[in-house]
């Protein structure tokens, strides 16, 4: 069964800046054009391939009913994978939790 939460892995900066702005971009989204997520099983790896040796970071536990934006799954080609992006700016009052990493 498909799960009713995504998560985002950001910087405890940027969440913090997002509180002060009431929404969250993450900076490379004007490259991407998304936001990416991953479902819970894909965060470890999401950890390993990106953010190896960085601080000060944090798992956004998003609600994906009160995501305001589309979410579409979509491949991930070299993973063959299918990963949650967020198409537009991610409202807060979805986000359930923010754990530490």
């Amino acid at each position: 069964m498909e799960s009713e939460f995504i998560y985002h892995v950001t910087t405890a900066k940027e969440w913090e800046e997002a509180q002060i702005k009431k929404s969250y971009l993450p900076k490379d989204y004007a490259k991407d054009g998304f936001i990416h997520c991953s479902i819970e099983r894909q965060i470890e790896g999401v950890l390993e391939r990106f953010y190896q040796g960085q601080t000060g970071l944090v798992k956004l536990k998003i609600e994906k009913a009160k995501v305001q934006r589309p979410v579409l799954f979509e491949l991930a080609e070299d993973l063959n994978e299918l990963f949650p992006h967020i198409y537009g700016p991610l409202n807060l009052d979805s986000v359930v939790s923010v754990i530490p990493i």
